[in-house]
């Protein structure tokens, strides 16, 4: 009885949970639009679309763009999250894991379109969506095939064949657990590429949630259209569920450690000279090699660096001007049994044989033995020549040696050779030009270069061929040394300690293009993996196996392309087989250009490396990272200065990418390595190539899984100077990352005040200097200290300001005259001197106005200062007095690169003996602000430059009619007032600057149909192929008498690009149009004359673009907008 209670009572609390677990409200479902790829201009519509859905069918409906809306918080509002048309990377790596977090609650999840256009570097978003966009030809009707009626998104279909007009995706990466409900007959259309099974709506229960996607939607006719909006209504009520609050107890998602828990900490900086490798010991000593022979050691107890060893190696090119060898002191590793045998194992170019050498040495007593060397392997290398010397080594978790090895090619094209390899891949066969042929090497399986090598090194120095590796030993013109061939510049290698996986960074060739029809792929880096041998392409293929062509450097004709599935390496430089194993696919790939595939690694130069995976449980729980990062592989860039976490499946496939310390500067980071104390090590060359370098160094992570302190970003006062009694309020911007409580003590200069709040006012009633700082404390006791603030109490500084009075005031245009008037207020007293105002000008390129103008003034008030204060009683400008005269100080310290410190020192502690017997009085209170006022004015005096008389306080300014391109026309002024009874002079600035008549995009403009594209730090607004516009806002268009419009496009133009302008409005005035000459290029402008707008006013310009070509698509951007006075 008591047992069927029991039961009676569970079954009843269950029943009560399910009632009670469902939202008291309507279901509400957030709509998210973001577009970071191609913009599509049916999302209004789909908005409007989707809302009245939501009003007429009972759920509401919030729409963004914002993705900080991915958080805990906010999505748990919502029944449903729907991805309309988004494109590209819209969701950073927290929004990532909130939105994870979400679906395995319990959340829903509709994709529209587009959405298969987005996140290609997210493996789960990926599964979530269903499937990955893969192209699609022109919008065109097909027959869409109804699979499935017994679901709310197509139940109402009477018929299984639906016929209707929209833009037709291709896909990839079809999540084979979908169940579908709509395919496409490929038959009733051209352009599909899927074959018999084209899926193109399906839905699946995903990772604890819903998941419902319709491939339909581009076209603006689907948001009228009853049966498509009836299919889309049922998906939503399918994601919507039973309207459940969410349970986040399911979550197995973690959110990422918050940034700041992570400290980049400094062990050693500015004392290398080229580092490449590193080891670290058992007792946290760290091994670093320098590339022209020097070992040294950085000692983890002293911190310092000391040199335990050198050898002579071939490091510059002896008899080739001109020529970089990157040969050297390439790599090392110690033992895995270092602690009982001390051997470390380096990779070096001796300098007197042309070969690279494995070699075992002894490490005892603080130096590396050269006696005790054992070669273990040696490899042929071309010399006098440039470049790919690889040079990595590393050991697998089985006592396995690995070792990287370049391809020892030249990149570059050959002088005075009438056909060259223009950055693709080196294929010059020709005899006597072997250096150009990277078939020598990388791509013959008879040379151990471009290669990772790995071998069982024995107690003798001698080594085995461990099974497994590419070629057995005894086959005929092969190496049994190579686990991997077919590499360009495997510069940095690492191995998974747990399963054995060898990941590697692999340089790749420069061509930004693909030139498909004449040479092959553009360039890409590569972080690679291998989980076994093989061949990965180089130099046939490159990033995901895009082919290179054969190519006769002879007759400069192009062959076929490579075939991955059946390479051929038929160079007459090859010693090895001739038919390769199939080539390999990269791990992860990236070009100069933005990628599509992994958008998150940015743009720019590239130099991929490959960092360890980190494993938890290897390492002490006080000092590793956080459980977060257990099983994830570290990859950095030397040059574009990134770290990424990248997270894997079970079988070691990619699943996704996370910026790790994405907000720290790196100097060119050459070698990461764990410690035996779990933190991440990070060797750094420095910014120069081939130099020394005073960023290079060593350094460390440290993560702080505990209390940490308050953060401050600035402290604030709301008057730096003012007569006496003189009242200040002081403000802090403080916050607790943990949410503790804080207290400010505020150091006043003469005293200190502790508050609750992060203010204080405060009276100054005594005349001088101070330096206002705070210390804010958290409960804990842990605190952090404020920047200083320097006031002065006794004297107001002077409010100076700059009018402009005629000509344009957006921007200056070449020839045409700015009008400007200072303007003076001081209060303490009724009289300007005008001798004390400066004013002048100058043109700055990439100006960007300084929160303090004064960096930019003349020093006017350092001679005040030197009049008011008592230098005056011992110093003249011009003649000798007690002291020297100013002039002649200048001129004795005016190439001295030291003497501004040393002034500063001796105004400070004051002495004899340079210009005399007679003591200079200290001026131990004199403000550091106010010292460098006076000595750069004392400088000043002997720089001509320095010497220009003021402008007057009115006047004209012409910038010249061939004005300097993108620079800014800045206009300064500054006064100082003189009060006199010891109060010091203050000094009073404004700063006004006009940028130049060229308008290049922020990104952040309004428009329509437009989109915007960023490519090497620069943003082009893409052309739609319907009608649209852009806006620049807020402009002054006197004596603007012409715009041009720059576009560049991706193939020659073929549209004539119609604009017209309009002011204050898409339906404003029309004050020009013009369209483009139809050029055969792939640059164009648009030259419009405008009528005159006289009124002097700020305007919203708009571009009205309306297509000329029946509205077909051009692959072309807006690059900047030129005003012009004539």
């Amino acid at each position: 009885m008591k047992r069927s209670f029991l039961l009676l009572v569970i079954a009843c609390s269950l029943f009560q949970f399910s009632c009670t677990n469902k939202r008291s409200s309507k279901p509400r479902v957030l709509i998210f639009s973001k577009t970071m790829g191609f913009h599509h201009a049916s999302i209004p519509k789909g908005i409007d679309a989707v809302i009245k859905l939501g009003q007429e069918n009972g759920f509401d409906v919030d729409t963004t763009t914002n993705s900080d809306k991915f958080n805990d918080d906010t999505l748990k509002k919502y029944s449903a999250v729907i991805f309309l048309s988004t494109t590209g990377h819209v969701l950073d790596y927290r929004q990532r894991a909130a939105f994870e977090r979400y679906i395995q609650s319990g959340g829903g999840f509709v994709g529209v379109h587009a959405a298969t256009d987005t996140e290609y570097d997210w493996g789960w978003y990926g599964r979530l969506v269903g499937a990955y966009f893969n192209g699609h030809p022109k919008p065109q009707e097909a027959k869409f095939i109804i699979k499935d009626k017994n679901f709310p998104a197509t139940k109402f279909f009477k018929d299984t064949v639906w016929t209707r007009t929209d833009e037709l995706y291709n896909f990839k990466k079809i999540n084979p657990k979908i169940h579908v409900l709509i395919t496409i007959d490929e038959k009733s259309y051209e352009g599909g590429t899927n074959g018999a099974f084209h899926p193109m709506s399906w839905y699946h229960d995903y990772d604890g949630g819903r998941a419902f996607y319709t491939e339909m939607g581009h076209t603006d006719e689907s948001y009228s259209e009853p049966l498509y909006l009836q299919h889309l209504l049922g998906g939503i009520e399918y994601a919507i569920g039973d309207n459940k609050e969410l349970d986040y107890s399911k979550v197995t998602a973690q959110m990422p450690p918050d940034e700041d828990r992570f400290t980049k900490t400094s062990l050693v900086k500015g004392v290398f000279f080229e580092p490449t490798e590193m080891t670290i010991l058992p007792n946290l000593d760290i091994i670093v090699l320098q590339r022209r022979g020097e070992i040294l050691k950085y000692d983890h107890i002293t911190k310092q660096v000391k040199q335990v060893g050198f050898l002579n190696v071939y490091w510059k090119t002896e008899h080739t001007p001109g020529v970089n060898s990157e040969e050297g002191l390439l790599g090392i590793s110690k033992d895995p049994h270092f602690d009982k045998n001390h051997w470390v194992y380096i990779y070096y170019s001796p300098k007197d044989t042309s070969v690279n050498r494995l070699s075992r040495f002894t490490f005892e007593n603080d130096t590396i033995d050269v006696k005790s060397e054992k070669i273990i392997l040696q490899l042929y290398e071309q010399r006098e020549i440039c470049c790919h010397t690889g040079g990595s080594v590393a050991f697998g978790p089985d006592g396995l040696l690995y070792f990287s090895a370049g391809d020892n090619s030249t990149p570059f094209n050959e002088p005075g050779a009438k056909y060259v390899s223009n950055s693709f891949a080196p294929l010059n066969d020709i005899p006597g030009h072997q250096q150009y042929d990277s078939r020598r090497s990388a791509g013959n399986s008879n040379d151990l270069r471009g290669k990772i090598n790995r071998i069982r090194v024995m107690d003798d120095g001698t080594y085995q061929i461990p099974d497994g590796n590419l070629f057995p030993k005894g086959e005929p013109n092969t190496r049994p040394e190579i686990y991997v061939m077919g590499d360009r510049n495997p510069y940095r290698i690492s191995v998974d300690q747990k399963n054995g996986f060898l990941y590697w960074g692999e340089v790749g060739p420069d061509a930004n293009n693909d030139s498909m029809e004449t040479r092959g792929s553009r360039g890409y880096d590569e972080i690679n993996q291998a989980r076994k041998a093989g061949f990965f392409g180089w130099p046939l293929f490159v990033g995901n196996n895009s082919p290179y062509r054969q190519y006769d450097y002879a007759t400069g004709k192009s062959g076929n392309l490579f075939d991955p599935e059946h390479p051929v390496n038929d160079s007459r430089n090859n010693t090895g087989i001739k038919d390769l194993p199939p080539a390999q696919p990269a791990f992860i790939w990236y070009p100069y250009a933005a990628s599509p595939d992994f958008p998150e690694l940015g743009s720019g130069g590239r130099t991929a490396m490959a960092g360890p995976v980190y494993y938890t449980s290897m390492f002490p729980e006080k000092t590793r990272l956080p459980q977060y990062y257990n099983g994830k592989l570290f990859i950095y860039d030397w040059i574009r200065g990134w770290i990424f976490a990248v997270t894997m499946l079970p079988n070691g496939d990619f699943d996704e990418m996370e910026p790790f310390m994405e907000h720290t500067k790196l100097n060119n980071c050459i070698d990461m390595e764990v410690g035996p104390d779990g933190k991440l090590y990070l060797l750094e060359y420095g910014t120069g190539w081939f130099q020394r370098n005073a960023d290079a160094g060593l350094s460390c992570i440290d993560y702080n899984g505990g209390n940490r302190p308050p953060e401050i970003k600035a402290i604030h006062v709301d008057k730096t100077s003012g007569v006496l009694p003189f009242h200040i309020r002081a403000t802090v911007d403080a916050k607790d990352p943990d949410k503790d409580a804080l207290s400010y003590t505020w150091n006043l200069g003469n005293q200190k005040k502790t508050t609750t709040s992060p203010e204080l006012d405060y009276t100054f009633n005594t005349a001088g200097d101070y330096n206002i700082s705070v210390e804010v404390k958290d409960e804990q006791g842990a605190s952090t200290k404020s920047d200083s603030i320097n006031v002065y109490a006794g004297n107001a500084a002077p409010v100076v300001s700059i009018q402009l009075t005629g000509g344009n005031k957006s921007f200056y245009l070449p020839g045409f005259p700015v009008k400007y008037a200072v303007g003076i207020k001081d209060n303490d007293t009724s009289k300007i001197d005008l001798k004390n105002l400066f004013v002048a000008y100058d043109y700055k390129k990439d100006f960007v106005p300084a929160s303090n103008p004064e960096a930019t003034l003349p020093n006017v008030s350092g001679k005040i200062l030197t009049q008011t204060l008592d230098c005056k009683n011992c110093h003249k400008e011009d003649e000798k007095s007690v002291g020297p005269a100013f002039m002649l100080v200048s001129k004795k310290y005016a190439n001295n690169p030291k003497a501004h410190d040393y002034l500063s020192q001796k105004i400070r502690s004051g002495g004899a003996g340079v210009w005399g017997q007679v003591a200079m009085a200290a001026h131990p209170d004199i403000s550091q602000k106010d010292l460098d006022q006076i000595i750069s004015w004392i400088f000043s005096l002997s720089d001509k430059n320095a010497r220009n008389k003021s402008l007057p306080q009115e006047g004209t300014i012409v910038p010249p009619a061939k004005g300097q391109p993108n620079a800014s026309l800045v206009l300064t002024a500054s006064y100082t007032n003189k009060p006199g009874n010891n109060i010091k002079p203050l000094t009073g600035n404004a700063l006004i600057s006009l940028p130049g008549n060229n308008y290049f995009f922020s990104g952040n403009e309004k428009m329509k149909a437009f989109s915007v594209y960023s490519s090497g730090g620069k943003n082009f607004l893409v052309i739609p192929h319907e009608e649209g516009w852009f806006m620049i806002g807020h402009t002054d268009l006197t004596d603007v008498h012409s715009i041009n419009i720059f576009i560049n496009s991706l193939v020659a133009a073929k549209s004539d690009y119609p604009f017209e302008i309009k002011i204050d409005s898409p339906d404003g005035k029309v004050i020009g149009k013009g369209t483009a000459p139809k050029l055969e290029d792939k640059s164009s402008v648009v030259h419009i004359n405008i009528d005159p707008v006289t009124d002097g006013n700020f305007h919203d310009i708009y571009f009205m673009y309306k297509p000329g070509n029946g509205g077909a698509e051009v692959k072309a951007g807006v690059a900047s907008v030129q005003f012009n006075g004539k």
